[in-house]
């Protein structure tokens, strides 16, 4: 059973995509300075489609997203989609794109994480020190 806590995040991610839609981003489109896109992806397990708001980062024509969950220890669940997932979409304002899914690792997931993430907004470094956690990034690339 999911905690109250979980409710309240559940019910607040369902308010702000429908907000995000109905105004093509003016509401919800930018958080702490950072551009927000909706990313829709399937559940690894059930397989329906999941929408959530994610900051992203823009670089030579993909997006950049970090698992961050601001700072909390356990990784959000669209991370966990998106590491079963080869493709998902995402709507940028009115705009819509379906995405290739590249879970960074490494030199390259390090390198994303300094020059794309943290150079653009410097507290996602508080973010991943408060979680304990290394917080995956990941590339996706429009395939039209």
């Amino acid at each position: 059973m999911a905690s109250i806590g979980q409710r309240l995040w559940k019910a607040g991610n369902t308010a702000s995509v429908w907000f995000y839609r109905r105004t093509g981003g003016r509401v919800g489109g930018r958080v702490r300075g950072v551009p927000v896109l909706l990313l829709t992806v399937a559940g690894r397990r059930t397989g329906a489609q999941h929408t959530t708001p994610v900051g992203y980062f823009e670089r030579e024509g993909s997006y950049y997203v970090a698992a961050s969950a601001g700072g909390r220890p356990e990784e959000p669940q669209w991370v966990r989609n998106l590491r079963a997932a080869t493709h998902a979409s995402v709507q940028i304002g009115r705009v819509h794109h379906d995405v290739t899914v590249d879970v960074l690792h490494g030199a390259d997931r390090d390198a994303a994480w300094e020059d794309v993430v943290v150079a653009r907004a410097p507290f996602f470094a508080a973010y991943e020190e408060k979680a304990g956690r290394v917080i995956p990034v990941v590339r996706l690339t429009p395939t039209s």
